[in-house]
């Protein structure tokens, strides 16, 4: 049986020192280096995988600081403080001995607890309804999520004539593949940068940082298995050289399964 593309780009080897070593995937390829999100889940695999791990993770705080060339990395993942129920703990991911990218995690033990959805799953038509786009982006790591987008798609036309960055769309892993802790924060990532749709121009861009706040169990990670999820991405403000990016995803039951910020550099 072939593995799943994304379990080969998050498999990561412990070395003797406690890091791990890891290596690029070429099916996650960018137009520079690899997609952001797989790299955020290959800096969390190292938590996931950790012996002394206490819990499920809760929120994941990605800075990208240098792009990740292709090739091998090593990340390290050490926890700084254990309490009853929570952990939290400090990733770095180095190349050639420099840090690329830093990051935070916290990972729980989850209680139940009086629980509510208080942002609304937004009425829109089933995946089986909504086409696959006429326009995909050409980067390799597009193919790897089956995505169709309801509105604020990838504009046909780059005209500069862009009047809204909000973006809904059904979207799993493809070919697809049971969802779990690591799979979410890539996916997470799976929106084009806001200001591509806000203005319908090209640009260069670069997330600088990222957080990704996990609501989801386990459990309910396990319910969702390789369904699609519902994603919808808007940008609050544009403004010298950087913007934000909110976004949230839910499973087709309606439950939100997580939620991300990010801030984003860009030109012009």
């Amino acid at each position: 049986m072939n593995s799943h593309p994304f379990d080969e780009a998050v498999a990561l080897q412990r070395q003797p020192d406690g890091s791990w070593l890891g290596h690029t995937h070429p099916a996650y390829a960018n137009m520079v280096g690899p997609f952001g999100g797989i790299t955020a889940a290959q800096a969390l695999s190292a938590v996931l995988r950790h012996p002394d791990r206490l819990g499920d993770p809760v929120s994941l705080t990605v800075n990208f600081c240098a792009a990740v060339a292709d090739g091998h990395f090593v990340v390290q993942a050490r926890a700084v403080r254990t309490n009853r129920s929570t952990q939290h703990w400090v990733i770095e991911l180095q190349q050639n001995g420099q840090a690329v990218l830093t990051a935070t995690a916290v990972t729980a033990v989850r209680r139940e607890t009086w629980s509510l959805d208080e942002e609304p799953m937004p009425i829109c038509p089933p995946p089986e309804d909504v086409p696959l786009p006429a326009v995909r982006a050409p980067m390799e790591f597009v193919r790897r999520f089956e995505s169709r987008p309801i509105s604020g798609g990838l504009p046909e036309v780059w005209d500069g004539k862009g009047d809204s960055s909000l973006s809904q769309l059904w979207v799993r892993d493809q070919p697809p593949r049971p969802l779990d802790f690591a799979s979410l924060a890539s996916i997470s990532d799976i929106f084009f940068p806001r200001v591509f749709i806000r203005r319908s121009t090209h640009v260069p861009v670069g997330t600088v940082s990222m957080t990704v706040y996990f609501h989801a169990s386990a459990e309910q990670l396990a319910q969702t298995g390789s369904g699609y999820l519902l994603g919808q991405a808007r940008a609050q403000a544009f403004r010298n050289g950087f913007f934000d990016q909110s976004s949230q995803l839910w499973n087709q039951a309606g439950v939100l399964l997580v939620t991300t910020h990010q801030i984003v550099y860009y030109k012009q």
